[in-house]
């Protein structure tokens, strides 16, 4: 930006010398035209700065002829469009840059931000932010490069003044200070309304997303015209924004000409009325008063197009400085492939100070390469310990020790990398069978040694019969979050992806609970392939899928109540596992 300041600055001054030029160039028409050699007192004066104008064509070796001072007039605008140019078109490659990094920087902080202050927010305000508000963002910040210039042209514009007439630099300064001072009422406006509409742009990113998502259920219940309304209301609110926005916009564009021409005439008036200036001073003033009430209505109309957006950089400001407080800590130990096991050592966890322990003096151990189911009832807290085995997150007492590391040491990374993850909910993405199994690590169309991991991973998941009666194949499409594949075909194209990245733990959280019996056979196949190989955990509702396990842990209100082997505690009177069993066979 400094740079382009620069480059402003001068064309200001080149633009500034060929208006110069304009004051000896008119003045030997009016000497020439003259009958009288008396002057004016003040002609006198401005005869002072033509002579020295003179003196400095003639230090250049210039001659003071009209022909020259045309030719120095012609040099110093072309100059100055040059430099507008150059100063205009860096600002574009700058917001180009600036929304790269803007963008990259805001998606690499969220990709680091810690999971309770995701709960804490909704997919729209993410979205908002990263695409919407970065790029309003952007266009705050030309305006203010815009404002730069503007506060240049200003300055170079009321320093001609003073040199040409010192009076005439007086009023103009006087009358764009009070310019500035009529508007800020309405700058003060302009600025709230952008807040507002930073703010519900993001509201409106939400009900969309929440509706899109919910097409197929609010479409066959026929809800959507109730949900409308939420998002008319929002949609209205955003429209009165701008259109408030665009009258005060319209409302300093249109005072621009009125205001310069009624001033530029008062200035005319006072020039010959009272001061009685000749022909070369006045119409030199008329140019610089005009270009200098030109560029403080400029100066106003930027600063409220500034301002316009500036809602959008103050929540831009805002989320990176939450960004900043909410960012996982990592630790620095590069953990290396799980060769010991997991143990948890008296976890307490909760999620929210003011509510109770979901997880209560929790002591667990998975030694490596065993299968461990965690079975129990609803809000048990099963999916909060897996959760907090990936290190997602904190306990508040105790701790998670890894190969004998406590968690708070390890670096993230190199554990997660290690970890396999298949939840309830199905993750898949809009693309093809392949890519949603590599995950875009290549081109499996082009590579022959990663299509036979594609594969071999989607055989391991009992999905390769499936992907071979397709038309393309591999290359099939599977639609937004997968919706042309069955529910059992979205759970296996999700377990084939896990199995591609060849996990050292691999989690499923209900994974096949809302399966049919013949997907979940598939899946549990797959599992049971896994035995003694990698280390598995299994939460699970469905006591069916876990009866190769190698150690079964009941938990009950965040508490572990009983420990064993699948059988052991099935035939047992008095276990709780075995009243589970006894209903679920019922």
């Amino acid at each position: 930006m400094y740079l382009i300041f620069l480059l402003m600055l001068i064309a200001g001054l080149a633009e500034g010398v060929g208006i110069l030029m304009l004051l000896p160039l008119l003045q030997n028409f009016d000497v020439g035209s003259s009958s009288s050699g008396s002057l004016p007192s003040e002609q006198t004066e401005l005869s002072g700065i033509t002579l020295f104008v003179h003196d400095i064509l003639a230090v250049l070796n210039l001659p003071g002829s009209t022909v020259a001072l045309l030719l120095i007039i012609t040099v110093a605008f072309l100059l100055k469009g040059g430099l507008t140019f150059c100063a205009l078109g860096y600002s574009a490659y700058l917001r180009g840059q600036l929304l790269r990094e803007l963008k990259g920087r805001l998606l690499d902080a969220y990709s680091r931000m810690s999971y309770g202050y995701y709960a804490t927010r909704d997919t729209g305000y993410f979205i908002n932010l990263i695409n919407e508000q970065t790029t309003r963002a952007l266009q705050s910040f030309y305006h203010l490069t815009l404002l730069g210039a503007q506060i240049i042209y200003a300055i170079i514009y009321l320093a001609l003044a003073y040199v040409v007439a010192w009076r005439f630099g007086l009023m103009a300064t006087f009358v764009g200070l009070v310019i500035l001072a009529l508007f800020r009422w309405l700058n003060v406006r302009v600025r709230a309304l952008s807040r507002m509409t930073a703010q519900e742009n993001g509201n409106l990113a939400k009900l969309l997303i929440q509706i899109l998502q919910a097409f197929k259920y609010l479409t066959a219940t026929s809800q959507t015209p109730h949900l409308r309304k939420s998002v008319a209301s929002s949609i209205n609110r955003l429209t009165e924004y701008q259109i408030r926005t665009s009258i005060a916009a319209a409302f300093t564009k249109s005072a621009n000409e009125p205001i310069a021409v009624v001033l530029v005439m008062l200035v005319v008036m006072i020039q010959i009325v009272y001061l009685e200036q000749p022909l070369a001073p006045i119409l030199v003033s008329i140019l610089l008063f005009h270009r200098g009430i030109q560029a403080v209505l400029a100066l106003q109309g930027t600063w409220q197009s500034t301002l316009e957006f500036i809602g959008s950089i103050e929540l831009v400001h805002t989320e990176f400085a939450q960004q900043k407080k909410n960012q996982e800590k990592t630790g620095s130990y590069h953990l290396p492939t799980l060769r010991y096991g997991i143990r948890l050592e008296n976890i307490f966890f909760r999620y929210d100070p003011q509510s109770d322990d979901v997880i209560e003096g929790l002591n667990l151990e998975i030694p490596v390469r065993t299968s461990v189911a965690l079975i129990g009832q609803s809000g048990a807290g099963k999916s909060t310990v897996g959760d907090l085995i990936t290190l997602m997150l904190k306990p508040q007492k105790g701790q998670i020790v890894i190969d004998g590391v406590p968690g708070q040491d390890v670096d993230l990374t190199s554990w997660r990398n290690q970890i396999g993850y298949v939840s309830q909910e199905t993750v898949v993405f809009d693309d093809s069978i392949a890519n949603n199994i590599c995950l875009w690590r290549g081109d499996p169309s082009r590579d022959p040694k990663l299509m036979k991991r594609v594969r071999e991973a989607a055989q391991r998941a009992h999905l390769d019969y499936y992907i071979e009666t397709l038309a393309d194949g591999y290359q099939t499409l599977v639609g937004d979050r997968g919706l042309r594949l069955s529910g059992g075909q979205r759970q296996r194209l999700f377990i084939a992806r896990e199995l591609f990245r060849k996990p050292n733990l691999l989690i499923l959280d209900e994974a096949t609970s809302a399966l049919d019996s013949e997907s979940e056979r598939a899946i549990q196949q797959s599992i049971d392939e896994l035995k003694g190989k990698i280390t598995v955990i299994i939460i699970a509702h469905r006591l069916s899928t876990i009866r190769n396990v190698d150690i079964v842990c009941v938990l009950d209100n965040g508490r572990l109540v009983e420990q064993g082997g699948y059988q052991a505690l099935r035939d047992a009177d008095d276990t709780r596992f075995a009243k589970l069993v006894a209903m679920q066979t019922l």
